[in-house]
This record gives C-alpha cells, sequence and structure tokens, in this order.
C-alpha cells in the first residue's frame, strides 16, 4: 500500500502561525490578541514541536548557506522581559554559527547619531546565504523615540524636518526599506512578543531573586513599565502602519514562552520551506573534473597501500 503524501510543512504548522499573522489588510488592535493563548497545546507536547523545528531549522540552513542566493532577516521587538533573548537561544540551538549573526541594538552611539536613523541597521543586514536576528531593530527609532521625543533631538534632524508628520514618514521609510531588501532576495519576518503587564511583573520578580538573573535587571525597567500604556498604543501603531504582504507582523503570545517558541519557529521553517532551498548541483564539467580527481586519489591510495606492505616484515 502506498504511503500518503506528507502535507506541505506550512500547512502542516498552520495553527500556530495564521492565527498570529498580520499583513496590513483588515483592522488590528493589539487588545484583540490574547497574551496567554497557547493554542491546544501542553508545555510537553509544545517541546516536541520546537525539537522537530530545531532540526528542520538546522537542514533549512546548511542549504541556504550552500545555496547562496537568499538570506533571512528576523527582526525581535519586546516589551522587557518579553522572552526574545531566551526565544533566540532555544529556536536557534545548533545552527551553525557561520551563517548567523544576532545583532542586539542598544541605545545609538555618536557615531551612529550622526547618520540617518536605519545606517546603524542597514550595516547589520546579513549577507547572502546567512540569517540576520534583530533583537531589537530600526523600529526602535519609531518606538522609544516616540514614548520619549526627549531622544529624537539628539538625532540632530535639521529642525524644519521635525513635524507632525515624522512618524507617518519613518513608518513610510520602513516599508520602502524593507520592501527593497525582499526585492533583492531578503526575506523579512518581523515578530512581537506580546506579553502582559501581570506577565512582566512576575519576571521582574523572577530576576530579582535569582542571583542567576539580577544582571538582566536594571531600575530603567521600572521607569519604562510605568509608561506602559503608551508603549501598546505605539506598539499597535507601529504594526498597524508597517504591516504589509511580504514583510507581515507576527504578533506572538508571549505569556508561556515555550507557545512563543512554537509560533517562531513555525514561521521560520515554514518560510524557509517556501525557498525551495537546494544544494548546488555541479554542471558536467565539474563533474567530469571529480570523476578524474577521484579517480587520482584512489590510484594514491593503491601506491600508498603497496608501500605500506612491501615495508612490513615477512613472517618468519
Amino acid at each position: 500500500m502506498s504511503k500518503k503524501p506528507s502535507k506541505p510543512l506550512a500547512q502542516e504548522l498552520d495553527r500556530y502561525i495564521t492565527p498570529f499573522r498580520y499583513d496590513g489588510s483588515g483592522k488590528f488592535h493589539l487588545k484583540d490578541h490574547k497574551t496567554s493563548e497557547k493554542g491546544d497545546l501542553d508545555k510537553e507536547s509544545a517541546q516536541a514541536i520546537l525539537d522537530a523545528n530545531k532540526k528542520r531549522l538546522t537542514e533549512f540552513q546548511e542549504k541556504l548557506y550552500a545555496q547562496d542566493r537568499w538570506s533571512l532577516l528576523i527582526v525581535f521587538q519586546a516589551m522587557d522581559a518579553g522572552g526574545k533573548d531566551s526565544a533566540i537561544k532555544a529556536i536557534f540551538e545548533g545552527i551553525n554559527p557561520q551563517g548567523c549573526e544576532v545583532h542586539a541594538f542598544k541605545a545609538p552611539s555618536s557615531k551612529e547619531l550622526d547618520h540617518d536613523f536605519l545606517w546603524r541597521h542597514v550595516i547589520a543586514l546579513p549577507e547572502r546565504g546567512h540569517i540576520g536576528i534583530f533583537n531589537r531593530s530600526h523600529y526602535e527609532e519609531c518606538l522609544v523615540t516616540r514614548v520619549h521625543p526627549e531622544l529624537l533631538a539628539k538625532e540632530k534632524l535639521p529642525q524644519k524636518l521635525l513635524t507632525k508628520n515624522i512618524w507617518k514618514e519613518r513608518f513610510e521609510d520602513i516599508s520602502a526599506f524593507e520592501r527593497y531588501l525582499c526585492r533583492n532576495g531578503t526575506v523579512v519576518l518581523k515578530f512581537f512578543l506580546n506579553v502582559s503587564k501581570d506577565e512582566q511583573r512576575e519576571r521582574f520578580l523572577d530576576r530579582l531573586q535569582d542571583p542567576a538573573k539580577q544582571w538582566k535587571f536594571s531600575m530603567g525597567d521600572i521607569e519604562e513599565r510605568a509608561l506602559w500604556p503608551r508603549y501598546q498604543a505605539v506598539y499597535q501603531d507601529i504594526v498597524r502602519h508597517t504591516a504589509t504582504s511580504h514583510a507581515p507582523w507576527y504578533v506572538v503570545p508571549a505569556d508561556h514562552k515555550w507557545f512563543a517558541r512554537v509560533v517562531i519557529g513555525s514561521v521560520i521553517n515554514a518560510t524557509l520551506e517556501k525557498l525551495d532551498l537546494r544544494f548546488p548541483r555541479a554542471d558536467k564539467a565539474s563533474l567530469r573534473e571529480f570523476d578524474e580527481v577521484r579517480k587520482a586519489l584512489e590510484q594514491e591510495e593503491k601506491r600508498d597501500n603497496m608501500r605500506k606492505s612491501r615495508k612490513q616484515p615477512h613472517a618468519q
């Protein structure tokens, strides 16, 4: 009896992808997206999917690197303690570090402030065959600077450009930038890890109590927490204005880290599957050369074996 053809990966994982994807069509309200969603999974079954996704990702990355045509840019945004660092660690465990780079964007340096707001992100883009991960990203320039307008003054823009339209213009610039990347072979995946304020509090308490995690905590985290409603409103605006068919946002329920990792890993693998990645095929001329080299190596092995056998002492 013949085996049934296996489902495409995107179809198999769809229930962990489509409900959280927003491509700009229809209305978007952040409050409609549950932070505690966990689908039909428990932690144990989620781990099985995570393990399978890690194995798939390792195989896809090898082909991505060998084919050297596409690149993948993965953007992570979240409130503090949203789970970005741990998600990156869990999902990309086992990946070949030669083909993957993580960039964590902090407050811009004086040199970076002397350039346009996208400059430091452009120079960190992944080359062909590589995966680039932005732990925070160019979206900070529409987020933190909007919540804290005083930071915008440090960017030294000409005064006449600081108009009420600046955020709309930045959204347009980012969308054009991402469209440009997609047209040039860089696939853009954007994840907003949507964590609740209650869960953030629990994670802060955990950091404060665990000596191995205390280094992650700063008083600035509490100051930013006080601005929670403002951050949520700005995140909603960002998703609404920069979600497109070529670079959609995935609003990932992040109260349960294990479920967030299932969603993120499923999106990445389903996306890579659609690229039809393959190992490069050698042309006929190369195959003839390979055959000649193989024969030469085999002859060398025979000669070496004959020399070794002559050197062995004869049995008495």
